[in-house]
């Protein structure tokens, strides 16, 4: 018989987060441990109120399925019974690695994927002033950063954009507004922006209220995050947006992520794969979706005091593996 460990932790940052809807200096995640006849399977899963969710909730949640879960719970029993969000994720990935270590194997093996020597990531540039954006540029590139996700909302774009591109004139950069561009002229920015090599512009508009991206052609991809969630969400999201942002927090889980990316070659939209903030722990299992990604966002982990295992290794602008 399972045994299941429901437990919340909060992870200082080393450093202040800020995105266009506020700032964090700590995140608290809800992870989850399964055991069964010796065999352990870890998980872990970042809550958000964007999406409605706390570390309350979310374990309310999961201690609802642990009489199931005890006795016996598949994943694809899960798919079913919780919604998509950061519970079903925690549990999903629990069993994803609690079925890899029944079998001897680790992730990689069980999906029956080869694991790549390394994988590049986004370094992500917090929401800040111009002159901090600029030196966090800088600074991120003297460490060999390849790829660049700038953080902005309403204020100054184009002399954000400016000043990282100045600093980083060989480097990727992609852009996650977050949903806060409602009150931009969305063509002759996104037209200013190709100016600077933007590689993609993610979620400019809120969900629910992007309709004007269907009545121009972006000069680069525009990726949806806020308003995917889910396979379900593909279709109706392609005459707008040219690729996903998978999360498994967002999407419910590993099992979920991987349906996303075949409906997503599928219907020949671009995939990025993307993350919350957290420990390695949780970006470890989101890597079998990082292979089939054009970009890659999984620096969570840079932004703690201190990491969890499993310890991934960051440096040059990639996880090392």
């Amino acid at each position: 018989m399972r045994r299941m460990q429901i437990e919340v932790v909060d992870l200082p940052l080393a450093r202040p987060f800020a995105i266009a809807r506020g700032t964090r200096t700590s995140v608290s995640v809800v992870r989850v441990t399964l055991e069964e006849a010796g065999i352990i399977g870890l998980s872990e899963c970042t809550p958000t109120l964007r999406y409605g969710e706390t570390a309350e909730s979310v374990c309310a949640q999961l201690a609802l399925l642990k009489e199931a879960v005890c006795h016996g719970l598949q994943r694809e029993e899960l798919q079913h019974i919780l919604p998509a969000g950061s519970a079903r994720n925690a549990l999903d990935c629990a069993l994803w690695r609690l079925q890899a270590g029944r079998q001897g194997q680790d992730l990689w093996q069980s999906l029956q994927q080869v694991s790549p020597r390394k994988i590049v990531t986004a370094e992500t540039l917090s929401l800040d002033s111009t002159a901090n954006m600029i030196a966090a540029a800088e600074d991120a590139v003297s460490r060999g950063a390849v790829l660049l996700k700038i953080k902005l909302d309403q204020e100054n774009i184009l002399q954000k954009v400016a000043g990282v591109r100045s600093v980083a004139p060989e480097s990727t950069l992609v852009i996650d507004a977050n949903e806060s561009w409602e009150n931009q002229e969305l063509p002759s920015l996104f037209t200013a922006l190709a100016d600077y090599r933007i590689a993609m512009v993610e979620q400019p508009l809120p969900a629910g209220r992007d309709d004007i991206l269907r009545t121009f052609h972006a000069p680069f991809p525009v990726c949806a995050d806020e308003s995917c969630h889910t396979a379900e969400d593909i279709a109706r999201l392609a005459d707008r947006y040219q690729m996903i942002n998978i999360k498994l927090d967002k999407c419910g889980g590993l099992t979920e992520a991987l349906n996303m990316v075949s409906t997503a070659r599928e219907l020949q939209m671009r995939i990025m794969v993307g993350c919350m903030l957290g420990s390695s722990l949780a970006m470890e299992a989101a890597l079998p979706v990082a292979t089939a990604a054009e970009f890659v966002d999984l620096d969570g982990p840079v932004w703690l005091a201190g990491d969890s295992s499993p310890f991934l290794s960051y440096s040059r602008g990639h996880i090392w593996l």
